[in-house]
C-alpha cells in the first residue's frame, strides 16, 4: 500500500493534487483508521489505463527563439528540437500536445513581470512547471554607428524611421507594444518595415540588409549580425512542460548541460545573457 506523500512522489503530483483525485472518485483507493491509502498494483494499472492510447508529444521545443538555446539543444544531445513561432504560439501548442516544451518572455503590461500571467491563462490547472533558462537584454538593433540616432522606443515613431517587427504573439512583438504604450503611442505609430520577422536572427538581417533601420530584440543577434544595439530592458526567458516531462531524459539532458562550465562559457561569449538562475523553478502548477 502507498501512503498520499508516495502516490504524490510517484505520480510527481502535488499531495493536494492526490486529494483532489481522491475527492473526484477518480483514483484507487481505500480508507484505514482514517488514512488514505492506494494499492500500488491498482495505481500502476490506473495510470497505464489512462496513458492508454495517449500520443507522446513531439519532441520540439516551441515558442521564442533563443540562440543560446538553440545551441545547447544541439550540443547538450538532449534530442529536442527548436520551432520558432513566438511565445503565446508555444504555450498553445504546449497545452495541445503539439510540443514537449514551450520557451517564451512574455511581459505582464500592468506589473512588468514575466511569463506566471501567461502560463497560468494557457494552461489553467494543468500540472506544468516553469524553469528559468536566462535573462536577456532586449534593446534596439540599429545599423552600425547608429546613423538614425535611435536611444529609444519611442524615437522608432521619428518619421523615416523603418521597424522591423515580429509577429503577433511573440514575446519581443509584446514588449514593443508595451514600451509604445508607456510612451503614449501606439504600435501604429511606427513604420513597419515589411511583413514581421518570425525569429530575432531575422530581425537583425534586415536591419543588416538595409530592409530596416531597426528593430527590437535581444543582444546576441545584433553582436552576431555585426550591428550596434541600444539596451532597453532586462526579461526573463522560461522553459514551460509538463511536470512528468521535466523528469524525462530529454529535458534532464539540456539541464543537466545547461548547468555545465561550457554552457557558462558559450553564454559570456554570446554576451546580453545572465544564467546565473538557470534551472530555477519559478511556476509549479496544481
Amino acid at each position: 500500500m502507498m501512503t498520499v506523500r508516495e502516490v504524490a512522489a510517484y505520480l510527481r503530483i502535488k499531495e493536494r493534487r492526490v486529494y483532489d483525485l481522491v475527492k473526484a472518485g477518480a483514483i484507487p483507493c481505500t480508507r484505514v483508521t482514517g488514512k488514505w491509502l492506494f494499492p500500488r498494483e491498482r495505481i500502476e494499472q490506473w495510470l497505464a489505463e489512462h496513458a492508454e492510447g495517449a500520443l507522446a508529444p513531439p519532441p520540439v521545443i516551441a515558442g521564442s527563439h533563443d540562440p543560446l538555446l538553440d545551441w545547447a539543444a544541439r550540443e547538450s544531445g538532449s534530442g529536442l528540437a527548436l520551432l520558432a513561432t513566438g511565445s503565446l504560439d508555444g504555450l498553445e501548442r504546449l497545452a495541445r500536445g503539439a510540443a514537449t516544451v514551450a520557451a517564451i518572455h512574455v511581459r505582464e503590461a500592468v506589473t512588468g513581470r514575466y511569463n506566471i500571467a501567461a502560463i497560468e491563462h494557457a494552461l489553467p490547472g494543468q500540472p506544468v512547471v516553469a524553469f528559468t533558462w536566462a535573462r536577456r537584454t532586449q534593446g534596439l538593433v540599429v545599423a552600425p554607428g547608429n546613423p538614425k540616432g535611435l536611444l529609444a522606443v519611442a524615437d522608432l515613431a521619428r518619421a523615416g524611421v523603418r521597424v522591423a517587427t515580429r509577429q503577433e504573439g511573440a514575446g519581443s512583438q509584446i514588449l514593443l507594444g508595451q514600451l509604445l504604450a508607456g510612451a503614449g503611442l501606439g504600435l501604429d505609430a511606427i513604420a513597419e518595415a515589411g511583413p514581421p520577422a518570425l525569429t530575432q536572427t531575422d530581425l537583425a538581417l534586415a536591419v543588416q540588409e538595409g530592409r530596416a533601420d531597426a528593430g527590437l530584440a535581444v543582444a546576441v543577434v545584433a553582436r552576431q549580425a555585426r550591428l550596434d544595439f541600444v539596451p532597453i530592458a532586462e526579461e526573463r526567458f522560461d522553459l514551460v512542460l509538463g511536470r512528468r516531462a521535466a523528469f524525462e531524459p530529454p529535458f534532464q539532458r539540456l539541464l543537466a548541460f545547461a548547468r555545465s562550465a561550457a554552457f557558462a562559457a558559450r553564454a559570456a561569449a554570446m554576451t546580453g545573457y545572465d544564467v546565473t538562475e538557470v534551472g530555477t523553478v519559478v511556476f509549479n502548477g496544481p
